[in-house]
């Protein structure tokens, strides 16, 4: 496929924000093995895992504050030095023998504080480097080449790991976090500034814009439901599949199509603009459903790899369209902060689904919560269109940048 984006400055984010998914995309096999070999003990790595992801819920609506108050640039600039610092940290220590296991938790949480910060800014770089026109092939391109690191990430792991040790993973997330604050220190980002209030006034303002907003909260719920349900087929589908479908190969086959399913929709979003977004794109999620009914009926595997590839077209699709509308429709100002709480719905809701599905499949069987998480989806996602604003919000040809977004003077003490 190929995108015509013109200007220089997405291109510079594209490349970074595309090698830092590859490195990051190393990891996670990396730092089982680490913890394993440091610990022998599954449950460690819970509590490292743990240790990134609640710093991150806890301080994700300062981050919002933090890139829409300052330079959105610059925050991501230092969240990308700090989580550089904490991967070549841990991989050196593993190349060394095997670190404490209280050195990798500090640094998974160092990482956590700093991708709070990080995530806010994703969609104000967007604004401030790419024109309204052409922000959802902007947005497709970035979920292409997610889709496309997903499916080349779990090999190029396994490539580093067995040639040269889980500690050469971690330098090399590393290295692609520095290549990435290096590709954002010579970019120029359009900024809306705002007032200089308490903080306490800018969480409430964000809030005020989210709520306000009946298309924005409504859909949120339905994503946060859609990640608890993907947090319950992950932590059973495993051994679902390798139980009573087939083995191991056939949950493998379900992961690989999952990424062509997210790549594919990702493409998809490049080439279409439906009439209205919002309502399609949830209508999509919906499809969620297939896989965890297929699975709680131990169906066939095929039929559960198609389903999920399926879905996770869904979601590749709404991706791209969620975040041109969001960047649309939301005023730049306060852009972050509405992000900010977006991400904090959907991360928050994974961590319900991954501790209630085991407690519930003891406690009745493991097709009971599958066919739970599915109604949740299915009911949560089509739902959504009870809400006027669903409905109503359509595609819109964005105009020219208000005068508050135009480029500013690069502020001082920027990095470089």
């Amino acid at each position: 496929m190929t995108f015509s984006l013109r200007p220089r400055p997405f291109h510079l984010l594209f490349l970074g924000r595309t090698l830092s998914a590859l490195g990051d995309a190393v990891v996670p096999a990396a730092l089982a093995l680490a913890v394993l070999r440091a610990t022998g003990s599954s449950s460690a790595l819970a509590l490292v895992l743990g240790c990134a992801l609640v710093p991150k819920l806890l301080l994700l609506p300062l981050g919002g504050v933090l890139a829409d108050r300052f330079d959105a640039r610059a925050v991501a600039i230092g969240a990308d030095l700090a989580r550089c610092l904490t991967q070549v940290v841990v991989g050196v220590e593993l190349l060394g023998g095997e670190p404490a296991l209280a050195m990798i938790a500090a640094a998974s949480a160092v990482g956590g504080v700093a991708g709070a910060f990080a995530m806010p800014t994703a969609a104000p770089l967007i604004t401030g480097t790419v024109d309204g026109p052409e922000r959802q092939r902007a947005n497709a391109a970035l979920g292409a080449a997610t889709g496309a690191v997903r499916l080349v990430g779990p090999a190029l792991a396994g490539l580093v790991i067995w040639a040269a040790g889980p500690g050469w993973a971690f330098v090399l997330d590393g290295a692609t976090f520095a290549a990435s604050a290096a590709l954002l220190a010579v970019i120029r980002v359009r900024r809306a500034p705002i007032a200089r209030r308490s903080l306490l006034a800018d969480l409430r303002e964000g809030w005020t814009e989210v709520r306000s907003r009946d298309w924005y909260w409504v859909s949120l719920v339905a994503h946060g439901v859609w990640n608890g349900a993907a947090a319950v087929l992950v932590t059973l589908g495993p051994a679902v599949a390798v139980d009573r479908l087939g083995g191991e190969f056939v949950w493998v086959l379900v992961l690989q199509a999952g990424a062509v399913g997210l790549l594919v929709g990702s493409v998809l979003a490049a080439r279409f603009r439906p009439r209205r977004p919002v309502l399609v794109a949830n209508l999509g999620l919906a499809t969620y459903a297939m896989p965890l009914v297929l699975l709680a009926a131990a169906a066939p595997g095929w039929t559960v790899v198609v389903a999920y590839g399926v879905a996770l077209t869904a979601l590749g699709f709404l991706n791209p369209l969620w975040a041109t509308v969001v960047q649309t429709e939301i005023p730049p100002h306060v852009l972050a902060r509405v992000s900010s709480y977006d991400w904090l719905c959907s991360l928050a809701a994974a961590p319900l689904g991954y501790a209630l599905a085991p407690f519930a499949a003891e406690a009745w069987s493991t097709a009971t919560p599958l066919v739970m998480a599915a109604v949740a989806v299915a009911v949560a996602c089509v739902g959504t269109a009870a809400a006027p604003g669903v409905r109503r919000l359509g595609t819109t040809a964005p105009g020219p940048e208000p005068a508050a977004t135009q480029a500013l003077p690069e502020p001082a003490g920027v990095p470089r």
